[in-house]
């Protein structure tokens, strides 16, 4: 008991002020700290329980108090297990993850609870209450209803069973993976098997198979591998992936890449067919406890778009502004194969390889041309500029002040027009994949709260997996890389740039999913905003910024196949929603056999039939997308919308672009989830927003 005790004292995961402490976080605090707070969680929920004043002060506050412990303990050990995984941590965090579900359903159920929520909400005080005070009450009644909070003795029974259930699921989703994508390693140990690859490529996969034999516990002398010279290890990581099937002439091993890729985690030990079956079975029975007639209902009951009718009407907009366009695509590299001296029909792993070349001959550049004028610390100064005009913030660099997860992550502070700290952001930047999973996106540090009677700041953790620095080279960003960062640097703005006190409405907080979107989508349309462009772009050697023909050439390729990416988004949101809405998983219809046939409506090129995509769809089986895909495109309705706001009023003049990135900081990034999201949208945009901007700027209008 002893050792336990002073194991609790000194353990980081139990501080409850500052910057977590990363450097000392290791998978033994986790079991203890977190059991710890759960145990006095529970025994501070039960006090609430049997002395109940039905009043904001009496109920939401000391609500905020028993949340705040897990912002530290929990918080840290989610975002560990995506940045810096390990059999030891996993390990750790599948102990205690059944816990803190079963106290979250325990928190949602309080009969007491909801009771005097429900008493506020009748109560003569409910009218002094303000907007967001209603919006989060209003929120913590549906979140019990949606978890079971209506139901009694085996059905709540069973419905805890089901959330227990998923969770596990959705964990061992997501590590079957992480798994198998850092199993897969092709070593090419040939010149002419990397024929084609650019030279950032090569640098990249030399190291890859210089750390896998570090790390492999032989210790034979072997001769190093070289960019020129190789070996060349070949991954599944979308840094390494991407690029060698845009320029591999080597056909038979994109095949091969290609076939690997669509295959991930769908046999053997790491199958997730099975999973994916099981989940969506278990929503269902989900929904149907809960009087729904699908999961996908659901879904909607906290989203923006008001039902599945709507989002339907969207995706059938879209896909048919987009289908003759998409045929048009495969028609021109087919063409341009064929007069290559390519007689053969297309396949999926000639895709990206004809369309890359395709891009090269109409607008006569490559990526790795653009790659050395995007040096990531020049993107990021340039990315903090834009900011500094659009929402009068500056953002400067503090890592003296923050213990970080690994070498790579940087941390940063904003300040407002009057100099005050208000915000900060760790930055993860690069590809990890021994521990990292892939993807990017942005993690809530801390919330920005009252506590007491003061303010405490939010604090984001925004991560990429972008190409890394080799050797003496800085980390060169491909364009799609550069986007994604401003992408989740928007995310990140909305968290950090909240003036909402309320932690449950701050920030992303209490803000619908189908909206919480529209910032990250709409920084990146900055990507293709001239004078932007000239700031976050300086080649790495001579400074000089992108030239001129380079960035018309860059913006004239920007709708260049978007038939075809925007038909490739409609098959994942139209396959998600239907598995959630319409599917029988007891059917004898597979869910492979789902995707098909959508395949047909929304794919120019028929899908492989062995193609078990679906086991790597990481956003909605092992993320919180579930019957939401749909989200990215409702959003980038929205963001589209909101960027033709600075068009209309003109992007040359800075002051009216200044005027009016003020009015979207103040309605869009400082309100977060105290109001509905269209009600904040038409305060900044005067009207409610439509399909146009969209189309126009993806060239289908």
């Amino acid at each position: 008991m002893s050792d336990q005790t002073t194991g609790l004292a000194d353990n980081p995961l139990l501080v409850t002020s500052g910057l977590p402490p990363y450097h000392r976080i290791e998978a033994a605090h986790v079991v203890p700290a977190v059991r710890q707070v759960l145990t006095d969680a529970e025994k501070q929920l039960t006090h609430l329980e049997q002395n109940l004043t039905p009043t904001w002060k009496a109920v939401i506050e000391p609500l905020e108090e028993i949340d705040r412990p897990f912002e530290y303990a929990w918080k840290p050990v989610t975002h560990l297990f995506g940045v810096k995984n390990s059999p030891e941590l996993r390990e750790a965090y599948e102990t205690v993850l059944g816990e803190v579900v079963q106290f979250g359903l325990r928190f949602k159920q309080s009969e007491p609870l909801y009771h005097a929520l429900k008493a506020i909400k009748a109560g003569e005080d409910w009218q002094s209450l303000s907007e967001t005070q209603h919006r989060i009450i209003e929120a913590k009644l549906l979140d019990a209803e949606l978890a079971g909070i209506g139901l009694e003795g085996g059905q709540r029974n069973r419905f805890n069973e089901i959330a227990q259930e998923l969770s596990q699921i959705s964990t061992q989703f997501s590590n079957n993976v992480l798994d198998e994508t850092k199993e897969f390693g092709l070593d090419l140990t040939e010149k002419d098997e990397v024929a084609g690859l650019p030279n950032s490529l090569l640098q990249l996969t030399a190291q890859a198979f210089n750390n896998a034999q570090t790390g492999d516990g032989d210790d034979t002398r072997r001769t190093p591998a070289t960019p020129e010279d190789g070996p060349w290890r070949i991954s599944l990581e979308i840094p390494v992936f991407m690029p060698f099937m845009q320029h591999s002439t080597r056909r038979d091993l994109r095949e091969k890449l290609y076939r690997a890729f669509i295959t991930r985690a769908s046999s053997g030990e790491k199958d997730n067919t099975p999973l994916i079956s099981r989940t969506l079975q278990l929503r269902q029975e989900q929904a149907e406890l809960l009087g729904y007639a699908s999961y996908a209902e659901v879904s909607l009951a906290e989203k923006m778009a008001p039902d599945v009718a709507a989002v339907e009407d969207m995706f059938e907009t879209l896909r048919s502004a987009s289908l003759t366009a998409g045929r048009q695509d495969l028609d021109d590299c087919q063409k341009l194969a064929n007069d290559r001296g390519s007689d053969e029909p297309l396949a999926h792993w000639d895709i990206a390889f004809w369309a890359e070349r395709l891009r090269e001959s109409r607008f006569d550049y490559t990526d790795e041309q653009l790659r050395p004028y995007f040096p990531l610390e020049k993107v990021l100064a340039g990315l903090f500029n834009l900011v500094n005009r659009l929402f009068g913030i500056t953002v400067s660099a503090a890592d003296e002040e923050a213990n970080v997860w690994h070498s790579d992550v940087r941390f940063f502070k904003i300040h407002d027009e009057e100099g005050n700290h208000v915000a900060s952001f760790f930055l993860d930047p690069y590809s990890r994949p021994e521990d990292k999973r892939g993807g990017a996106w942005m993690d809530e540090c801390l919330t920005r709260r009252r506590i007491g009677d003061r303010i405490q700041l939010p604090v984001a953790q925004l991560v990429c997996n972008s190409t890394p620095t080799v050797g003496d080279i800085p980390s060169l960003m491909t364009f799609r890389e550069v986007e994604t960062l401003f992408h989740e640097f928007g995310h990140g703005l909305q968290h950090m740039l909240t003036k909402v006190d309320e932690a449950d409405a701050s920030g992303i907080n209490g803000v619908e999913w189908d909206a919480v979107e529209l910032p990250s989508q709409f920084m990146e349309n900055w990507c293709y905003h001239r004078p932007t462009v000239m700031e976050i772009s300086g080649h790495y050697e001579s400074g000089e910024p992108l030239p001129d023909e380079l960035f018309e050439k860059l913006k004239a390729a920007r709708t260049f196949r978007a038939g075809t990416l925007m038909l490739r988004q409609l098959l994942f949101g139209m396959t998600d929603m239907y598995l959630h809405d319409d599917y029988d998983p007891s059917s004898h219809e597979s869910v492979f056999d789902v995707q098909r046939s959508i395949g047909e409506k929304t794919s120019v090129l028929p899908q492989l039939p062995e193609d078990r995509s679906l086991c790597s769809f990481q956003h909605i089986f092992a993320g919180g997308y579930a019957a939401g895909y749909y989200s990215y495109k409702w959003a980038e309705v929205l963001s589209a919308d909101a960027f033709s706001a600075f068009e209309e009023a003109g992007l040359e003049n800075e002051d009216v672009v200044r005027e009016t990135g003020r009015r979207f900081r103040d309605t869009v990034l400082a309100q977060g989830g105290s109001r509905h999201p269209m009600e904040i949208y038409k305060e900044f945009r005067g009207r409610e927003p439509n399909t146009d901007a969209l189309l126009r700027h993806s060239g289908l209008a």
